[in-house]
């Protein structure tokens, strides 16, 4: 792991680059290299940078990089037809010498001879992870792997470009409308026309499916776990983040199996009753006991969390509960690594994903799409985080099972040979047993890091001690700024605004209303009744609203959100957006490839959301809801033209129950509207509607009057 920045265009280029590199010092220490474009300066660290050198590079494009070196100690910038920083880990890079006679010594001068060679046509022949910046002639070309697991932010203006391998750096530096590459894009920025374009990179398939039987898919999957491991192990002393769960504790018995001296790390909070320990923490001394492994143990007290919250949260750029519930325990098993001297740390970190490990891939008709879906997320949700709380303690991550042919592999395995009889990531649990994994271990159910270590425990008892309403507005005390900015695809019922709400309790900030109009009331993807409410809403919201009008012919009206998302996107700088998607594979799927053809995140925080627990949330948080169509049996146009209670919601379960309805409204049973929430500042009032029924169990209300009023003030 190293870290990569790059000014261009910019009179402070090379004042800004050092100063860059100052603050990514933790991604390297081993030394630092700059370059104009002319010439390269290497040293040991910026404050022993030649002065007298440092003048010449005077111009306005310079890059620089951070060495942490793990095979070998060659500096970069490197230069060969094109110049090259980069932070990678290829490890085919002797193959792929050989396989085009390239002369290299490293990985690094490896990917520099390839982009010599050819550009960025074969980028899907390198095996590893990598994010890069390549200067040719005129152009500057950025590209990461495509699981994202090495970082790229970037900031682009109409006369200057920027880049670094964390956000906050190019934060720190002054530069605004900041933005993640996401890793489905190459990136190219012209140094005379200050133009960027963009490369689509085409993702992981699921199809066609293995049809061989279980134990050649068996024996074959364990070759290629296998193989995943061994390509990783440093020849420096390495750790393995343990939580006694059978991923970390597989490769913690393969490691060993193998005769390498590894060291797991377990930390937790610190609980004075012994009765109650932390589960990660009894299952991490289980495991190390039963195949003698070397563990060291952190744990910290409750009132210790609050000073490492001020380090992490700001260090992963982000105050959401989970990301930090999970960085916590993270932090501080890296901090015992790095005490140890490990350069390199594993994680197994990307199991869920490819063997099916989450509570969703149980309840979903496509298992292996589900988790392509989590695959494609993942940069986002943890890659990012995980890079900086290792690069804080100079350690580099890798990731086994986000290995690229274990994982083009595992995502074709028959969803049956995933979960069996509602036992998840089935075959890695019989491979995991018969390498010796304890039968306990290797059948543990899966336990979350923040609720394994009891992290998650902390925050709460914290945000009630500070007396703040929710953990999220506790951890916000830490890092006052948004998230990101989001737009919200936004239709005006339940799910959609539901969605949005919980982004913005997350610390996400909400930045404007996307809603499709459709022409046609039978479309595929966009909700119609009293679609035209959604400007009343916006305003009891105080957000703008984009509208965009489409035919809603099936397909094609994708095209037209591609517009309202684009318009979005350059009207308020949003870095992703949120949906209401509950179970509705159709719309996620849609939703999402459209996205990262724009290059920006998805968010459906409702996504296998239990139906039930939704609908009495909603009650919970105050939101207030009126049905505006129904065609369904068992409904009839009484549901209509009322706010919904707990009582409807008793009668909807009860014909969930009887029936099968989805007492959400998932499969199109009904439409609501919803007339007020936390969201907004002012509440709908409908004064004027008429209900017209097609027949017993389909009809729709169409509204002829609303207003927004005041709220009522609740008693201090």
């Amino acid at each position: 792991m190293c870290g990569i920045i790059g000014v261009l265009g910019n009179q402070q280029a090379s004042s800004q680059v050092v100063q860059g590199l100052s603050q990514l010092a933790c991604r390297g220490r081993d030394g630092i290299g700059i370059t104009d474009g002319h010439q390269i300066i290497h040293a040991t660290d910026t404050d022993q940078l030649p002065t007298h050198q440092l003048s010449l590079t005077n111009g306005q494009n310079i890059l620089g990089h951070r060495l942490h070196a793990v095979v070998d100690h060659i500096p970069q910038p490197l230069q060969g037809k094109g110049l090259l920083v980069t932070n990678c880990e290829i490890y085919n890079w002797q193959e792929l010498a050989q396989k085009y006679n390239l002369e290299a010594h490293n990985d690094a001068q490896l990917l520099l001879q390839f982009l010599d060679t050819f550009n960025i046509q074969k980028l899907n022949e390198l095996d590893g992870v990598f994010a890069f910046a390549y200067w040719d002639n005129n152009t500057i070309i950025l590209a990461r792997d495509l699981i994202g697991e090495k970082p790229i932010w970037y900031s682009a203006t109409r006369d200057a470009f920027a880049f670094a391998s964390e956000k906050k750096v190019l934060e720190r530096l002054g530069y605004q409308s900041i933005e993640e590459l996401h890793p489905r894009r190459i990136l190219t920025y012209n140094l005379t026309t200050k133009n960027l374009s963009f490369q689509e990179r085409s993702f992981l398939e699921c199809l066609p499916q293995h049809q061989e039987n279980f134990e050649t898919i068996k024996t074959h999957t364990k070759e290629l776990l296998h193989k995943a491991i061994t390509k990783r192990i440093p020849h420096q002393k390495f750790g393995i983040l343990f939580s006694g769960g059978v991923d970390s504790t597989y490769l913690a018995k393969v490691c060993k199996d193998l005769g390498y001296d590894v060291t797991c790390y377990t930390a937790a909070l610190q609980i004075p009753d012994q009765n109650t320990q932390p589960t990660d923490l009894i299952y991490a001394q289980k495991a190390a006991k039963e195949l003698n492994l070397s563990l060291k143990i952190k744990t910290i007290t409750l009132d210790q969390v609050p000073e490492y919250l001020k380090t992490i949260v700001p260090l992963i750029e982000d105050s959401n509960v989970v990301k930090v519930g999970v960085a916590l325990p993270f932090f501080l098993a890296c901090e015992m690594a790095k005490e140890d001297g490990c350069k390199v740390i594993f994680s197994g970190l990307g199991s869920e994903e490819i063997f099916a490990g989450y509570e969703r891939h149980l309840h979903t008709s496509d298992i292996n799409q589900e988790c392509i879906a989590g695959l494609r997320k993942m940069y986002e949700r943890d890659l990012y985080r995980d890079d900086v709380v290792t690069m804080y303690h100079s350690l580099e991550l890798r990731l086994p099972f986000l290995d690229k042919e274990l994982m083009e592999y595992a995502l074709k395995i028959p969803a049956k040979y995933k979960i069996c009889d509602g036992t998840s990531k089935y075959l890695l649990r019989i491979i995991a047993q018969e390498q010796g994994v304890p039968e306990e271990i290797a059948w543990r159910k899966k336990t979350a890091a923040q609720y394994g270590s009891r992290f998650d425990n902390a925050l709460e008892k914290l945000a009630s001690k500070n007396k703040s309403p929710s953990k999220s507005a506790y951890l916000q005390k830490f890092y006052p700024s948004h998230n990101l900015k989001l737009g919200v695809l936004f239709s005006g019922g339940k799910d959609s605004t539901y969605a949005a709400y919980i982004m913005k309790k997350q610390n996400y900030e909400i930045t404007c209303l996307i809603t499709l109009k459709s022409q046609n009331p039978d479309s595929y993807m966009f909700h119609t009744p009293a679609i035209e409410l959604t400007s009343l809403q916006a305003q009891a919201m105080n957000l703008p609203l984009i509208e965009q009008i489409t035919t809603g012919e099936k397909e094609k009206e994708l095209e037209d959100l591609k517009t309202a998302i684009l318009k979005a996107k350059h009207s308020y700088n949003i870095d992703g957006i949120i949906t209401g998607a509950v179970f509705s594979t159709y719309q996620r799927e849609r939703i999402e490839k459209i996205c990262e053809q724009i290059g920006i995140k998805v968010f459906s925080p409702l996504w296998h959301k239990s139906q039930e627990q939704e609908m009495n949330e909603l009650f919970d948080h105050g939101f207030e809801f009126m049905l505006t169509a129904i065609a369904a049996e068992g409904l009839d146009e009484s549901w209509l033209n009322h706010p919904i209670t707990l009582i409807d919601i008793t009668k909807l379960k009860k014909l969930q129950d009887t029936i099968g309805l989805n007492m959400n409204g998932e499969g199109g049973e009904f439409e609501s509207l919803v007339l007020n929430c936390p969201l907004f500042h002012k509440k709908i009032i409908i004064q004027e509607s008429k209900i017209q029924s097609e027949n017993q169990n389909t009809a729709h209300l169409q509204i002829l009057k609303a207003v927004l009023v005041e709220k009522e003030k609740k008693n201090p």
